[in-house]
């Protein structure tokens, strides 16, 4: 009988801005009202962060990568196939759901304690400086993906309207 391997650590990525450029979509987001379809419907068309990936193949070598965004649960089909088509690895994908409006520091951190259960997060990586700072102090490593140009009307969705 050969002995259980341990579960492999964890490699916790976010998506918009540290692996997918938004940039080509933030006009989306710059009037009153924000045309979240608009922003979310053009996802498909991000290019991706060369720095961004690269770390997270690179991650796939010791660790099982996972994504952790918050893109609403109606996007999933439009990420799985980005993820794919970018030769991102393969991983469980968890996504905010589509009514849920809470800040992203308050979302993520409550999902990413729950996959940490029993799991060593080797890295957690989100361009979110209040995300990153939130995990941070819960002990979690954190890398800040600051390789995106700045998105201003992004960050605020993020934070002030739970949307993203």
């Amino acid at each position: 009988m050969s002995p259980i391997e341990p579960p492999l650590p964890l490699a916790v990525f976010d998506i918009d801005n540290t692996l997918a450029d938004t940039g080509h979509r933030q006009h989306f987001l710059e009037h009153r009202p924000r045309d979240w379809d608009g922003f979310f419907g053009a996802a498909p068309a991000d290019p991706p962060l060369a720095r961004g990936v690269a770390l997270a193949v690179e991650s796939a070598a010791g660790c099982e990568v996972v994504y952790l965004t918050g893109r609403p649960e109606r996007c999933r089909a439009d990420t799985v196939e980005w993820l794919t088509r970018h030769g991102l690895p393969e991983g469980r994908l968890w996504m905010r759901g589509d009514r849920d409006r809470r800040p992203a520091r308050t979302t993520k951190l409550e999902v990413l304690r729950r996959i940490a259960r029993g799991r060593e997060v080797r890295r957690f990586v989100d361009d979110d400086e209040l995300v990153c700072r939130a995990a941070r102090a819960e002990g979690f490593p954190v890398v800040l993906a600051d390789w995106a140009a700045e998105a201003p009307e992004l960050k605020h969705a993020q934070e002030g309207e739970g949307r993203t």
